[in-house]
């Protein structure tokens, strides 16, 4: 069973609504009629209005964060309702930056990605190893302890809906790429972890991404490898044109 590729931009904190009108305007158009690939564009909060009022049918909207409760006392926060009323499709969680510097953990993605789960939305779930856990040879380590515990507790129908971003966080932002056999690899450590969670059919049909300084020139080659089901963008995904690259190259 082919599963479709799935190229999503993290936008991170760029990008005002008035930008992001300017983006899509630009992007939409230079959209290739026969390209299969799902396209997925997120947003900072403010600019989900923008994105999502141009977006149309053929992109989906996500955002890049939500909490686990429905609403409550937490300043800063989103909740999947939220997303959902501002016609988001998708949500990313997880994400390294959020583990970094927000203190997020393998028990605040698990309760994040149930609230997700909860509210149909489709969740980007992020796992990879930072440059000292490679070194040490401990990515399969790593893979392994994040994918049990975002994992937790959830059923194989529910798993149906997730698709898993591999981030080595060595690669983000550096210019260093993860060569297609390097990410090759570790995704299939990752859809082993899926298959032992969820059954071999709901690990073969998740969509496993690759995000790690994806750009048009290397996005043919690591799409170009069996295990790599799309590519979670960032900074490539600024740039209509750079985006529009990597989508065709999909």
């Amino acid at each position: 069973m082919a599963r479709t590729k799935l190229i999503a931009a993290n936008w991170k904190m760029y990008k005002t609504p008035q930008q992001a009108e300017e983006f899509m305007r630009a992007f939409l158009p230079m959209l290739e009629a026969q390209s299969k690939a799902e396209i997925v564009i997120c947003p900072p909060f403010p600019a989900l209005h923008a994105v999502a009022g141009a977006a149309g049918t053929r992109v989906g909207v996500g955002g890049q964060n939500l909490h686990w409760e429905k609403e409550g006392a937490f300043t800063g926060e989103v909740s999947a309702q939220m997303l959902v009323a501002a016609k988001c499709t998708h949500v990313i969680i997880g994400h390294s930056e959020r583990r970094q510097y927000f203190g997020e953990t393998d028990d605040t993605v698990n309760r994040r990605l149930k609230s997700a789960i909860a509210a149909k939305l489709k969740p980007i779930v992020c796992v990879g190893e930072v440059l000292q856990e490679r070194e040490a040879g401990l990515t399969e380590d790593v893979l392994r302890r994040q994918c049990v515990g975002a994992f937790r507790g959830i059923s194989a129908e529910e798993a149906m809906s997730i698709a898993i971003a591999y981030e080595p966080v060595w690669a983000i932002g550096t210019g260093k790429t993860a060569t297609p056999q390097i990410a090759a690899d570790a995704h299939r450590v990752i859809r082993a972890e899926a298959s032992k969670a969820f059954g071999e059919f709901a690990a073969h049909s998740t969509r496993i991404l690759y995000g790690g300084s994806v750009k048009p020139d290397n996005a043919k080659s690591l799409m170009s490898e069996e295990e790599i089901d799309g590519a979670l963008v960032g900074g490539a995904s600024l740039d209509p044109k750079s985006f529009a690259a990597i989508v065709s190259a999909a």
